[in-house]
């Protein structure tokens, strides 16, 4: 059993949708607090369209979300571990929402869905990582080759 994670920052909503039939992926499963975006294609009610228009399901868990207060102190601080330690705060008090989506990654090929290309700099490593030690699937993490956010992330690590 596997859990992927996927960004859509840089993608259009047809490559992304590739991406997601090349690792056989049925179901999306969306962990975005606010499912919104100014991408066309990439709000909850247009990209649940297309996902069923391609054959592909679409789940929306907003309990899995980064709390607005969180992401905040983010936009703020800047602080990735101050970020880090308020959702891994928040996410141990989701353990119904983990052992939920660890029993649909059990039934079928599922993404975890958020918007940064750089699953090191985005919450939903940390729910993967959630549902690896809740069931012990493993963790796959599908990018976009060359997408901005990832370039950075290299060029801040190295740097640190």
């Amino acid at each position: 059993m596997t859990v992927f994670t996927i960004g859509y920052e840089g993608l259009d909503v047809q490559s992304f949708v590739s991406l997601l039939v090349k690792h056989h992926v049925r179901t999306v499963v969306d962990i975005r607090e606010l499912p919104l975006s100014r991408k066309p294609g990439f709000s909850k009610r247009s990209l649940s369209d297309i996902l069923k228009g391609a054959g592909l399901d679409y789940v929306h868990m907003v309990s899995l979300g980064c709390p607005k207060p969180v992401r905040d102190r983010y936009k703020k601080d800047g602080s990735w571990k101050r970020y880090t330690e308020g959702f891994l705060k928040y996410l141990s008090g989701q353990d119904e929402a983990v052992s939920e989506l660890a029993e649909r990654a059990a039934e079928t090929n599922c993404v975890l869905l958020c918007f940064e290309a750089d699953y090191r700099f985005c919450h939903r490593s940390f729910v993967a990582d959630a549902v690896h030690h809740h069931s012990g699937a493993a963790v796959r993490h599908i990018s976009a080759t060359g997408a901005k956010t990832e370039r950075l992330a290299r060029s801040l690590l190295e740097s640190a």
